[in-house]
């Protein structure tokens, strides 16, 4: 194993109770792997922000973690998004996502394009920019290696993930993907467009086929029909279906690392298990940590 191996994850707030418990404990579960940072969701239109709040509160009371909030441009004006990162740098918070968000239909044109808030932050660029003029954080964005739905391609998204690092990110993480070529290409043309930021590949283990189906038609990723076939009759048989998933999600990282990629990381869902299978695959093994009671 490369001493430069390192991961990271991604979690959801949770809506009640019940899936606060299994969050808590999928965070349990992970924090031994020591990963780089863990990010928490900010809801597809900003709907989830003090939800997002009291998670991250938690993680950093209770753990070791570094914590990394979304951010983004939806739903809020400049000076309330900026107000929440100086709250943010306040509590000890040093690494954001920021992202455009996804917009509501009242924010969208007749056209279906993204229309801004009037004080708001139009695009990710103007959102790092903003970010960096408060404090020194760590700013990481998304990249879409087979083009945002909205960018019109993937030389389009290129140029806008060029502005969004010139804006002071310094890491770009992935949409999900699973043709492995498709990031290795991706990876080849942010070389020559002179991107230098870390392109680090966000693996999304399969735990529902079908809610996978609907986050690829989503964001505009590709499903290999080898995938389906994989999964094909496998809706009542959850034990395979799990077995089939690390399988997959092992085969994409290993031919990653093959290819000189040293840093994944995971849209976790909130659950441990395919993740942690995953990372012990990848040659990770827990550390003895001992959470922090508040």
């Amino acid at each position: 194993m490369s001493n430069a191996l390192a991961v990271s994850f991604e979690f959801f707030p949770p809506g009640d109770g019940a899936m606060a418990e299994q969050l808590w404990e999928s965070v349990q579960r992970l924090a031994p792997l020591q990963p780089n940072f863990v990010s928490v969701t900010y809801g597809a239109d900003g709907s989830t922000r003090t939800r997002t709040h009291e998670c991250v509160l938690r993680i950093l009371r209770e753990t070791d973690l570094r914590v990394a909030p979304h951010l983004t441009c939806v739903g809020a004006s400049r000076d309330e998004v900026l107000g929440i990162a100086r709250q943010y740098w306040r509590e000890g918070v040093r690494h954001l996502v920021a992202l455009r968000g996804d917009a509501p239909a009242t924010h969208l044109s007749p056209e279906g394009r993204y229309q801004p808030e009037p004080d708001g932050f139009a695009f990710a660029s103007d959102l790092v920019r903003g970010l960096t003029s408060v404090g020194n954080f760590e700013v990481s964005v998304a990249a879409f290696p087979e083009g945002h739905p909205e960018s019109g391609g993937v030389d389009a998204d290129l140029e806008n993930l060029k502005r969004k690092i010139d804006a002071g990110a310094g890491r770009a993480i992935t949409q999900f993907f699973f043709d492995t070529d498709i990031f290795l290409r991706y990876r080849d043309r942010c070389a020559a467009a002179g991107i230098r930021a870390l392109l680090v590949p966000g693996i999304l283990p399969i735990t529902r086929f079908p809610q996978m189906l609907r986050f690829a038609a989503r964001c505009g990723t590709s499903v290999p029909d080898w995938l389906h076939r994989r999964f094909d009759g496998l809706d009542d048989d959850s034990e395979t279906r799990c077995m089939i998933a690390a399988h997959v999600a092992i085969e994409q990282v290993q031919r990653l690392r093959r290819h000189g990629v040293e840093e994944f990381h995971f849209y976790t869902l909130n659950r441990a298990e395919l993740t942690y299978a995953i990372c012990h695959a990848m040659g990770l093994r827990p550390r003895a940590i001992e959470a922090r009671v508040a």
